[in-house]
């Protein structure tokens, strides 16, 4: 009997600290983002108070669990995307959105800097209702403030599956810090960011 005892109040514990989990969870929501390379998308979204995790990954293809060689070829139709998981009672999916603008060239169709192909594409994958909202206000204030003399071609689509990319690829401006500034350099997104976005 004693026994017993012992395993429903393990079995007890067990499920209260489960449901415990899903509440502090549930307080998050999450976001994704293609912005190019995924290497330089994780850091600006990881510097903001309130995000929890930025997560490299694949999105909007038609192969399922796609490798990362499978998608450089640009076959499979997916992005490199970074899904971010933040804090809404801290940072707003607005304040997402303005750092995503100012870290891409949303000018550029199917390339970004000095990759290229569709893999490389600028896209936002929205979340419901209100993110497909605030995306397209967004989108259309940026076009009419004059910052680019080119149309803004940032494709707006409803979220499908996210493949996470594979471990080497996460964080990997701090796993891989020389290489990751020496290719965010070499590449031309620093110096266009800097010059586009200087004044503000």
């Amino acid at each position: 009997m004693k026994t017993v005892k012992v395993l429903l109040l393990l079995l007890f514990v067990s499920c209260t600290a489960i449901e415990s989990v899903e509440i502090v969870d549930s307080k998050y929501q999450k976001a994704y983002f293609a912005g190019g390379c995924f290497w330089c998308m994780e850091p600006p979204f990881e510097a903001l108070e309130g995000v929890v995790e930025a997560t490299s990954g694949y999105m909007g293809g038609s192969v399922e669990n796609p490798t990362y060689e499978e998608v450089t070829t640009g076959e499979t139709g997916h992005a490199e995307v970074v899904e971010i998981l933040f804090d809404p009672e801290v940072v707003t999916y607005g304040e997402l959105l303005e750092v995503f603008w100012r870290n891409i060239d949303p000018t550029a169709l199917n390339y970004q800097f000095a990759d290229v192909g569709s893999q490389y594409r600028t896209e936002i994958f929205t979340v419901g209702e209100e993110q497909k909202s605030l995306a397209e206000k967004s989108k259309v204030e940026l076009d009419e403030s004059g910052k680019f003399n080119k149309p803004i071609v940032t494709a707006i689509s409803v979220a499908p599956e996210f493949y996470i990319a594979e471990d080497y690829h996460q964080d990997f401006y701090k796993k891989q810090s020389m290489r990751y500034k020496m290719y965010a350099q070499a590449s031309g997104r620093k110096g266009f960011l800097e010059k586009t976005w200087q004044e503000d």
